[in-house]
């Protein structure tokens, strides 16, 4: 059965009316406050339909019509909040950048050592590849709009800078081996990281993408840390006490992520 309607006040004008240039109703009071939560719903149902649809069908086949269907919104709704296409896309994406660094700030606070945190951070990549679709979706909006100047969020590299950046923590802690070249540690794990996404793709079963996370690990390891060091570290799912909360739990809009330098090579 299709998705009611939703018929609040956001549902917008004309096609085309977007958010930017356009002021919104003023509300006040108890009433005022109902119609802002709706609001916020609507806007929240729009980018999650616009995930799912961006991560089936890719950026260029997916058209605002079938997302504001999916969302069971009205297509003036759709543009109340989102004047294009490429508005929703980068909402999307600003979704899956919060989503990453609540994670990585949850595994932080876990009290586990950099190193440690890179590890469980790739597996929650790997959970969420199949399991939140604005994580896929942002990926794939990368890809297929490399170079849009619509477009300012880049998933793909605020990826890499998370996994980057955790990589020299570990350094700056004494983690890794003191003989290693820089540039060489950084290339290789960046490449390890970005490998999950693509495997994710295949359409492997998670039990599968688990395993091989756990293996990519079990052999990177020995080469990044001194000799014996890697019995220090778990390979697999981090305990369920430590580990970030499930996507679904996790609340609030997105906020902007400036990107950070992806690699620093042997300047860092």
């Amino acid at each position: 059965m299709a998705a009611a309607r939703d018929t609040d006040t956001d549902t917008g004008n004309a096609a085309g009316t977007g958010t930017r240039g356009r002021k919104r109703a003023r509300t006040t009071g108890r009433g005022g406050s109902a119609v802002q939560e709706r609001s916020e719903r609507t806007r929240r149902k729009l980018v999650h339909a616009g995930a799912e649809m961006f991560h089936r069908n890719g950026y260029a086949n997916a058209t605002l019509l079938e997302i504001a269907s999916f969302a069971g919104v009205t297509k003036g709704a759709l543009y109340f909040h989102f004047a294009s296409k490429d508005e929703l896309a980068e909402a999307v994406q600003l979704r899956g950048c919060e989503l990453l660094r609540e994670a990585v700030r949850e595994l932080r606070a876990s009290g586990s050592s950099p190193l440690q945190t890179l590890v469980d951070t790739t597996h929650w990549l790997a959970l969420n590849l199949l399991e939140e679709p604005a994580i896929p979706a942002s990926f794939r909006i990368t890809k297929e709009c490399a170079g849009l100047p619509a477009l300012a969020t880049d998933f793909h590299r605020i990826w890499l800078a998370e996994v980057c950046g955790l990589l020299c923590e570990a350094r700056d802690a004494g983690e890794l081996r003191a003989e290693g070249r820089w540039e060489s540690i950084e290339s290789l794990v960046a490449a390890a990281a970005c490998g999950i996404e693509a495997l994710a793709a295949t359409g492997m079963p998670y039990a599968e993408l688990q395993r091989r996370v756990s293996g990519l690990w079990s052999l990177l390891l020995p080469s990044l840390v001194p000799e014996g060091a890697e019995r220090q570290f778990r390979l697999g799912m981090p305990d369920p006490d430590t580990a970030p909360r499930r996507v679904a739990d996790v609340r609030g809009e997105s906020a902007h992520c400036p990107p950070r330098p992806v690699f620093s090579g042997s300047s860092a």
